[in-house]
């Protein structure tokens, strides 16, 4: 896994490695950051299930102004820190071991941009999608990434899905708050 462009444009990330780790792949990367490469520059992020943290890190690479990042697993943590590390991104960037519900109750942080990409098939999604809502800015993106046979609803909270891509199995979903 590498950078895609930005500022630590080809850096390489580590990831985990096994079954429990799904690292989202180049090509699903590139279609969410086409998707949304005018609404990054100084925004605030926060990627949930962060696992690597490629993507809040990609983010920061393209000008957020700061990255959240938040997973469960201590290896995953371990992981994150060092890839932020690694690209120069550690004091615009905070690290979270726990899990999506936990720290969405104890936020008091206010995001424009959440990437949600929860477990595959462990009836995350929506339960996660439900817990940001309350952190999301007035001008906020919410970006899913799941399976084919998950249903996501249409809208939720004020958030409408404004376009769904397909990748194979993979669907990426970005909703925009009042469209």
């Amino acid at each position: 896994m590498r950078v895609i462009t930005g500022i630590a444009r080809g850096k390489n990330l580590k990831t985990l490695e096994g079954n429990d780790v799904r690292p989202t792949s180049q090509k699903v990367k590139e279609a969410v950051f086409s998707a949304i490469q005018f609404d990054i520059e100084g925004r605030r992020v926060l990627d949930l299930f962060a696992g690597s943290g490629q993507l809040g890190i990609e983010a920061l690479s393209r000008g957020a102004k700061s990255a959240v990042f938040v997973d469960n697993s201590a290896a995953s943590i371990k992981v994150i820190k060092q890839n932020i590390e690694n690209v120069g991104f550690s004091d615009i960037s905070k690290v979270y071991n726990a899990d999506y519900a936990s720290f969405a109750a104890m936020s008091r942080d206010t995001f424009d941009i959440v990437f949600l990409d929860p477990p595959y098939l462990k009836g995350l999604l929506l339960p996660a999608l439900k817990s940001v809502l309350p952190l999301m800015s007035d001008y906020g993106i919410i970006v899913c990434e799941y399976p084919n046979e998950v249903e996501i609803p249409a809208e939720i909270g004020g958030f409408k899905v404004a376009k769904t891509y397909r990748y194979g199995k993979i669907n990426v979903s970005v909703y925009r708050k009042g469209i």
